[in-house]
């Protein structure tokens, strides 16, 4: 049985005024045709190939190249790639993009034309993606998430790293509520000592100056920013070698070998191959994507740059996280490491989610407690570490800041019934569980969505409900399973007057004009 849900009123949407004013479009770069068109390319000479082997003259390769049937295949490849190339070299032709002063417009499409506008006061995230291809001609990829969901970014690509990065401080600005002067923004320059600023620096002492009411003239200089932490490369392979997946690859060859010793079958080894495949592809993209994480700080938020084969940096603006997550699990336990993640509009569903949704991939507790602190900087507690100390490690014999789960509870969760619980700061709601894996969920009020109540037949019987927070799309699905049914109740209807109450006194979306108020 379930319990209707308290939906968290949101503020209406201002009216955009692109609509009236002028807009300057511009065109990405000329080489764009070619960084995309080689996939065609490639998937040609797959198929191709593998047609060709299958197909051609007998006595493989070699026969092959001396039948003259090779010049065939040369012709049916060029043919592809002139196709290919000249498709992308139209719809480049027909792609343009413009900045207005609240809104951001594309346009693109061959024989369907399509428009996208994403609002700048609405904008989550900006991300410069660099693929490998790209990387060869200096390019890079625009990706802005807004706060519609899974699809609902806008990515212009492909541009200049230069262009790229002065496009995005340009528009941050505009999205930070900045007063600019022309028609393209640009962040203030810094003083030198700025630049080296303290490390844990407010944002808004970074961003702030004699000159912050001023409007900011044209140009393409960069917002500063301050390091924060880089996850070593060893220690990125050992949590892998220590993931639940490694161990699950190990096992599993494991028992293919022992099978193949019993039966003296060498076909197992072949049928159990894409599975290996894939749990090895899993590992290897978790290295690859991860390599060389590093987190820093800047006036327009926390900046994310990461990946080996396909280089990425985030910049997620301040207040725009919905839920963040602290897992560990039993592998990670000696180390204290913990891995860190994040629900960010925008962000969630299919790929984007596992790659965008990181905060952190291992770090020690004092790291993990660190880019927490650069998200959710004031939990509106007076003494917060100790709080999140107990969300991490504590249960109910050793703390009692936290409501737990009933003793009747542990038919349900003989293992992990002690540690589920959850307690309410000022300005969040942290709820934690999980024995093995130990999980901390932590979501600000303003950012509830939507609140529910669960209950099974069992828990009817035992008197006990679980309690959700529904955030946006991504890895973090906030819940306290088994609390006694009238602690559920009422956490119910606070919070939700809680979330109204902060949506409320949140403010304007436009985080600078909200540090001049």
């Amino acid at each position: 049985m379930s319990t209707p849900e308290h939906e968290v009123d949101r503020a209406p949407a201002q009216p955009t005024q692109d609509t009236t004013e002028e807009l300057e479009w511009r065109r990405v770069h000329p080489i764009t045709p070619l960084v995309r068109g080689w996939a065609v390319v490639g998937a040609a000479v797959v198929i191709l190939g593998q047609q060709s082997l299958d197909g051609g003259p007998r006595g493989g390769l070699i026969t092959l190249v001396s039948s003259g049937y090779w010049w065939t295949l040369l012709v049916a490849l060029g043919a592809v790639a002139l196709v290919g190339w000249g498709y992308s070299a139209l719809a480049w032709r027909m792609t343009s993009f413009a900045v207005g002063e609240e809104t951001v417009h594309l346009r693109r499409g061959i024989l369907f034309r399509q428009q996208r506008h994403a609002r700048l006061d609405r904008l989550q995230s900006v991300d410069i993606r660099q693929p490998l291809v790209a990387r060869f001609f200096g390019l890079c990829e625009l990706t802005l998430e807004t706060a519609g969901g899974t699809d609902s970014g806008v990515a212009i690509g492909f541009l200049k790293g230069s262009d790229a990065d002065e496009l995005r401080a340009e528009l941050l600005a505009r999205a930070a509520g900045l007063k600019v002067a022309g028609k393209r923004p640009a962040v203030a320059q810094a003083p030198s000592d700025t630049a080296a600023a303290p490390e844990g620096a407010p944002v808004a002492d970074l961003a702030a100056g004699p000159d912050a009411e001023a409007p900011l003239p044209v140009g393409s200089l960069e917002a500063p920013q301050v390091p924060v932490l880089t996850v070593p490369l060893g220690r990125l392979i050992a949590s892998v070698v220590r993931s639940g997946a490694m161990i699950t690859l190990l096992l599993w060859a494991a028992g293919v070998v022992v099978v193949m010793i019993v039966t003296g079958e060498f076909a197992v080894i072949s049928a159990s191959l894409p599975a290996v495949l894939g749990a090895g592809g899993y590992l290897f993209n978790r290295v690859t994507g991860e390599f060389d994480f590093r987190v820093a700080i800047s006036p327009d938020g926390v900046r994310l740059r990461h990946g080996m084969l396909e280089t990425r940096s985030q910049t997620i603006p301040p207040g725009r996280v919905q839920a963040v997550r602290l897992v560990q699990s039993v592998l990670w336990r000696d180390r204290d490491w913990w891995r860190v993640q994040l629900n960010v509009a925008g962000y969630g569903g299919g790929e984007s989610e596992e790659k965008n949704s990181v905060l952190l991939p291992v770090g020690t507790r004092e790291e993990a407690l660190t880019v927490l602190s650069l998200v959710l900087p004031d939990l509106g507690v007076d003494e917060p570490r100790r709080v999140l100390d107990a969300g991490l490690d504590g249960d109910s014999r050793n703390e009692s800041s936290y409501v737990t789960a009933p003793r009747r509870t542990r038919i349900l969760d003989p293992v992990a019934w002690r540690r589920n619980g959850f307690t309410v700061t000022g300005r969040a709601l942290l709820m934690r569980r999980g024995r093995m894996v130990k999980i901390l969920d932590v979501v600000p009020h303003e950012r509830t969505q939507s609140l529910a109540l669960s209950q099974g037949p069992w828990q009817r019987r035992l008197g006990v409900a679980s309690f959700q927070v529904h955030s946006t799309e991504g890895p973090v699905h906030p819940e306290v399973p088994h609390l006694d049914a009238a602690d559920a109740a009422r956490l119910m209807t606070e919070q939700a007057r809680r979330a109204r109450t902060a949506r409320a006194a949140a403010g304007p979306e436009r985080w600078m004009e909200r540090q001049g108020e």
